[in-house]
């Protein structure tokens, strides 16, 4: 991938958009579209849009992928069934990547979990997950994705919110006699930040579609 990638990013302020901004330029990849609670930015067009933001701003989103017509890496969490809709009808005509992690790590979890599931199909399940105290959805999107594992079983999830923590999320399976525990603790968004740029390489790259980290991480 040439470093003369320009991207915009959405939410360019928030926790996650700053370490966007920082591994994106150690790449040598160009910011020339930002927007965020002070406003936009736009320098020239860009070549992705990665939008870091809340819910509440995805109409806005929206609206920058029409005037730029370019294709989207959301990583936005929160997402209701209606939003869902709109970037697949989106992907109709531009690659668009939405994930709820983009950590290398969750993505061996959710592996690790689908063969457990498989091997443990009468073992007891439950998951945790914890995160900093201004994280606005609870349970986190990560959450829901491990739990869309167990198809529709119905898994509880406990939810902490404490400090300052990036990321936390443990798969439990409960015999009669042991338990098993799958764990994965980000130590830094930087993980995400890594994982979203290389969402962005993809992204520029693929045929229109709905993409996964998954599909990021795994298609050949």
């Amino acid at each position: 991938m040439s470093s003369n990638l320009k991207y915009g990013l959405i939410g360019s302020l928030g926790r996650l958009g700053s370490e966007v901004r920082n591994v994106f330029t150690e790449k040598g990849f160009k910011l020339v579209f930002e927007y965020d609670i002070e406003g936009e930015k736009f320098t020239e067009k860009p070549d992705v849009l990665i939008d870091c933001s809340l819910p509440g701003v995805f109409s806005k989103t929206i609206s920058f992928i029409g005037r730029f017509n370019v294709p989207l890496v959301i990583a936005t969490t929160g997402l209701n069934d209606e939003m869902i809709t709109s970037l697949k009808e989106i992907s109709k005509d531009l690659p668009v990547v939405q994930s709820y992690n983009y950590s290398i790590g969750i993505q061996i979890l959710l592996k690790l979990t689908e063969i457990a599931k498989e091997i443990l199909p009468g073992w007891d399940v439950e998951i945790t997950e914890t995160h900093h105290r201004f994280k606005k959805d609870k349970p986190s999107g990560t959450a829901k994705m491990i739990k869309e594992v167990f198809n529709d079983r119905d898994v509880n999830i406990s939810s902490l919110r404490l400090g300052n923590v990036a990321g936390d999320h443990t798969v439990y399976f409960g015999g009669l006699g042991e338990v098993l525990s799958i764990t994965h603790s980000a130590t830094s968004r930087r993980t995400f930040a890594e994982g979203i740029l290389r969402s962005a390489e993809f992204a520029v790259n693929q045929k229109n579609g709905f993409y996964s980290f998954h599909d990021v991480m795994f298609s050949k």
